[in-house]
């Protein structure tokens, strides 16, 4: 087991007390978003993932980890209810954005048990929420088209009150032919978007860039 921590005093104690004589016991101390990159690359993707991720950053850990292509078989986080909400969303709701679609394009995810600020100290004024991400058996999204496809979820959704076609033009070239293309009426706006059509969009974008 590998344990990513942050605070000087929890490594510590993981350290020198609660795993101090299991030999499979491996701690990389510091910031996540700042030692994880290097770990990936040097381990590759854990059999399992699980992590209580603080609310400011939680939804960045776990962009962080599938935009590098890290698709462990489970991953499961205790996370602030919204963002466990949004990795849950359906298409054309308001929690329906970037990182649903990141998280939904190789997994299902599967809400467990809420927890009340109570069970904390000090008590949040939020409640969370554990949640179970379980691979897929297929990528929604072709190994080919990943690239174009983390690139094009990313801007879909930089401002949701425009179309499809006006969020994309700043970054790409022939857009409302590409989309049609791909089978995708312009004047949409992202929140309609199902994974499958943005991995279609994706494979339009990148068999004519």
């Amino acid at each position: 087991m590998t344990a990513f921590e942050i605070d000087h005093g929890f490594c510590r104690i993981l350290r020198e007390e609660a795993f101090a004589d299991e030999k499979g016991f491996e701690l990389v101390e510091g910031d996540f978003l700042k030692t994880f990159d290097e770990y990936y690359r040097t381990h590759g993707a854990p059999d399992c993932l699980c992590a209580n991720l603080p609310y400011n950053v939680g939804s960045i850990c776990i962009a962080k980890v599938l935009e590098a292509g890290c698709h462990a078989p489970v991953m499961e986080f205790t996370l602030q209810k919204e963002v466990a909400d949004r990795l849950c969303a359906m298409p054309g709701t308001d929690m329906w954005g970037s990182l649903s679609v990141l998280v939904q394009a190789d997994y299902a995810a599967r809400p467990l048990m809420k927890i009340p600020g109570s069970c904390f100290f000090p008590p949040p004024n939020v409640d969370s929420q554990a949640i179970l991400l379980t691979r897929l058996d297929k990528s929604q999204v072709d190994k080919a088209d990943r690239e174009v496809f983390l690139s094009l979820n990313r801007t879909l959704f930089a401002q949701r009150r425009k179309t499809i076609a006006n969020n994309l033009k700043a970054r790409f070239e022939n857009v409302e032919q590409r989309l049609r293309e791909a089978g995708i009426e312009p004047s949409r706006r992202a929140e309609t978007l199902s994974v499958s059509e943005i991995a279609a969009m994706a494979k339009a974008f990148r068999q004519h860039a």
